[in-house]
């Protein structure tokens, strides 16, 4: 009968139940203790020893204890290192053997001082002072790499760079024809967006086809230019980081430097001549698919005819915009590709450090977008152009 009652225990869901028995606590415990089942909680034996009196030993009652493994052990190795915290002996004499024996094997080397990860919580002034160095430290050595570009491009001027001119097409050809489809439908819905927004708000005023002005002026002179940047910051600038941080990994850079030629010359001036000379002409095809994609919503919305349209779009244009454009253009292209080719030769040796070179590249190429397109709108609105 009695081992029947065991069976009928054994069977049951796991139960701990934690008593005061001389001045100590007695853990009983019950059921099947499964790692695939719902162990019970031990918040009822923490708060037990925080309290006062403290206990004066753990003990085990597992008479009723029906099957176990790995999750009977891995809450008595908690319940180990809670006793250990309160300073309370941990008396495994009532537990199974096997129990026993993997408890002392858990504990039988000490973990070594200062290999467990410490979660630090580093004050908000301190936090602030590092982003400042690191912004400075970024700063000085993009500044640093733009006069490296420079003398680089000098070199290149003067006939004594050492390059390959099929990097040069290669390049051409990845940052220009490649470029195309993302850029044509990137500018005709930009486009479109400005149109429906410009008739929109204009109609109400029966001026409906002063559309094609804001459409035309708005894209030449300023959306083209950044939308094609940002676009080519987040293709080329990111696969420049990418390539020349992979070179590195792989010690190639040092391989170029151990023959004589210098990486500058070598992989740095042809990505930047690439840009420089595609990003203009993207920008103004850009500028062409944004006026058509602004067309298209504009003489779909308003009463005129495409020979009224076209006419009032060739007035807006004017040779200042199309200056405005094609400068800012340039510029950009010089940013991306700095910023792509900065981050990849400051890349580190691992291959996580090859995906932080592309993801700063290309946050440091549209910061440096924005930044330098704000500050030429100022310069042009102050001169009148």
């Amino acid at each position: 009968m009695a081992t029947q009652e065991n069976a009928i225990e054994a069977t049951q869901d796991p139960t701990l139940r934690v008593e005061r028995v001389d001045d100590g606590l007695c853990l009983a415990f019950a059921g099947e203790w499964l790692v695939q089942g719902l162990l019970p909680s031990t918040e009822e034996l923490r708060r037990n020893l925080a309290e006062t009196p403290k206990p004066v030993a753990i003990r085990f009652d597992t008479s009723k204890l029906g099957r176990w493994d790995s999750g009977l052990v891995t809450r008595l190795i908690d319940l180990y290192r809670d006793a250990q915290a309160h300073s309370i002996p941990f008396d495994d004499a009532g537990l199974p053997e096997g129990a026993r024996r993997l408890i002392a094997l858990a504990f039988a080397v000490k973990p070594r001082e200062g290999a467990a990860r410490k979660q630090l919580r580093t004050p908000f002034v301190q936090r602030v002072g590092e982003s400042a160095q690191d912004a400075w430290r970024s700063s000085v050595a993009f500044v640093t790499f733009l006069g490296e570009a420079a003398l680089s491009m000098r070199r290149f001027a003067t006939g004594r760079a050492k390059y390959l001119k099929s990097d040069v097409l290669q390049h051409v050809e990845e940052a220009g024809a490649n470029a195309l489809p993302i850029v044509s439908l990137i500018s005709v819905l930009i486009g479109m967006i400005f149109a429906f927004v410009g008739v929109t708000q204009l109609r109400a005023f029966g001026a409906g086809i002063y559309t094609a002005n804001l459409v035309a002026v708005a894209m030449i002179r300023e959306m083209a230019p950044i939308m094609t940047a940002i676009i080519m910051a987040g293709r080329t600038g990111a696969a420049y980081a990418a390539e020349i941080g992979t070179m590195k990994v792989n010690e190639e850079i040092d391989a170029l430097t151990t023959l004589g030629i210098n990486p500058m010359d070598f992989l740095v001036t042809p990505r930047m001549l690439a840009l420089v000379l595609m990003i203009p002409a993207l920008t103004m095809y850009a500028s062409l698919m944004g006026i058509i994609g602004g067309g298209i919503v504009g003489l779909s919305m308003i009463d005129a005819s495409l020979v009224q349209y076209v006419q009032q779009t060739i007035s807006a244009v004017t040779l200042g915009s199309l200056f405005t454009g094609l400068l800012m253009s340039v510029v950009f292209g010089a940013l991306v590709a700095l910023a792509g080719c900065q981050q990849g030769m400051a890349c580190g040796t691992s291959a996580m450090a090859v995906g932080q070179a592309t993801t700063h590249a290309v946050v440091m190429g549209i910061v440096l977008i924005v930044v330098s397109a704000s500050l030429m709108t100022i310069m042009f609105i102050n001169l009148g152009i």
